[in-house]
């Protein structure tokens, strides 16, 4: 299928959702755009020698040291693109019951064994022999300029540009993942505060059907295809995620303390958290007042004083749940979340400022083909919960509505919360 855009996206921004349909010029505008940040965001951690080097255990399972990230977003874009002699088929090829895409060998022999996510477990790359900085930033240059090369040769139809475009979605992901890792670590960086939210009431969604999931044509994750046609009860939708000032009544309620309010799962998991260092409220909270309805959280290193028209952030889902279950509520389903984002935006719907945990387990559509970056999508379909949205972190480029992420349900270090609906 052809990018040739119609008129109206002849002038997109590079920080356009519509980044999804670029033809090779933008491309290549945004590549570089994305790996400017990245290193900017990385020279944030230059200052603190222990974060730039693997030199300490991961303070979360989820936390990788922010120089293998650097080195792992050069290494997945020469492996995508100047390894892969496939490049111009499209990101079926190659994919679930295909032979494997033939690849070069990198022009650094020990890249595979350092940044290849896939074989190198997570709690090993804390402790792993990393090249240092400047080799690192060396091998992101000429991966760089190697994929540049390509592009401006490359054809313009969607197979050709499908693996550009997934660098360039892939590296937007880890510089979102490199702002959680200075919020982990406790790193100060430059970002704005969270806005508070203006607050409307509750937006009623009438019966419908749906298109679920991305229309063809462009660049689109697996998970997101097949598009497929779902039919949606009438719903009632919350304007806006959860704020803090909800949040604290809850807590005021004992919520933290009431396993009625609890899933047995997510009750367990709140047993777990009280037997380390016990759980009163979402993570990195120093405070959270029950009389005074003031919450301090822990912004990349820094206490701040939360607003309470924030939403609130930083929830497992287990905590989400049970928020909404005292409500007398429940947490919206994946294509509720879509449909609303899509149609009701006029009538107040807000999204955006943080990513939102749904009530759905993250699953293929059906008719899904896994594509050939198979270590995506398929080991967390089951066990992970679905998560839509952005935040206040994510590019601008990749706000869009149909996009699916997903978690695990324990984890609350990046920038989530939640929103509910009617029962």
């Amino acid at each position: 299928m052809s990018t040739e855009f119609p008129s109206s996206l002849h002038n997109i921004s590079i920080d356009s959702p519509q980044m999804r349909h670029a033809g090779r010029d933008l491309l290549s505008l945004a590549l570089m755009d994305a790996r400017n940040h990245s290193l900017f965001l990385f020279s944030q951690f230059e200052n603190v020698a222990a974060l730039a080097t693997p030199l300490r255990a991961p303070p979360t399972p989820w936390t990788d040291p922010p120089l293998w990230q650097l080195g792992h977003i050069g290494w997945f874009q020469e492996y995508w693109v100047g390894r892969h002699l496939q490049r111009n088929a499209g990101l079926l090829r190659g994919g679930a019951g295909g032979a494997p895409p033939a690849r070069l060998a990198s022009i650094e022999p020990l890249a595979d064994g350092w940044w290849d996510d896939a074989t190198v477990p997570p709690e090993t790359r804390w402790t792993l022999a990393l090249p240092d900085v400047a080799t690192t930033r060396a091998y992101l240059l000429e991966t760089l300029e190697t994929t540049l090369d390509l592009l401006a040769r490359a054809g313009d139809d969607d197979a050709a540009l499908d693996c550009y475009r997934l660098c360039l979605f892939h590296e937007d992901l880890h510089s979102e993942a490199l702002a959680v890792a200075a919020q982990t670590l406790g790193v100060p960086l430059p970002m704005a505060a969270v806005p508070a939210m203006a607050t409307r009431s509750p937006v009623r969604v009438p019966a419908t059907r749906w298109r679920l999931g991305a229309e063809p044509g462009g660049f689109a994750l697996d998970n997101e295809r097949p598009v497929h046609e779902v039919a949606v009860p009438e719903f009632e939708i919350d304007a806006q995620p959860v704020s803090w000032a909800q949040f604290v009544e809850f807590v005021d309620d004992g919520g933290y303390d009431t396993e009625a309010w609890w899933s047995p799962p997510g009750w367990a998991w709140l047993q777990r958290e009280a037997g380390a260092e016990g759980r009163r409220g979402p993570r990195f909270v120093e405070q959270i007042g029950v009389a005074s309805g003031a919450v301090m959280q822990t912004r990349f290193g820094r206490a701040t004083r939360m607003s309470a028209q924030q939403p609130a952030m930083h929830l497992t889902w287990w905590e989400a749940e049970a928020w909404a279950r005292w409500a007398g509520r429940r947490l919206p389903s994946e294509v509720e979340w879509e449909l609303a984002a899509h149609t009701a935006a006029r009538r107040g719907f807000h999204w955006g400022d943080v990513w939102e945990w749904t009530g759905t387990t993250f699953r293929a559509y059906p008719g899904f083909v896994a594509g050939a970056w198979q270590d995506y999508s398929l080991p967390a379909f089951g066990h992970c919960k679905a998560v839509r949205g952005a935040s206040f972190a994510t590019r601008s480029r990749m706000k869009q509505p149909r996009f699916r992420a997903f978690h695990p349900p324990g984890r609350d270090d990046f920038f989530v919360g939640f929103r509910t609906c009617a029962l």
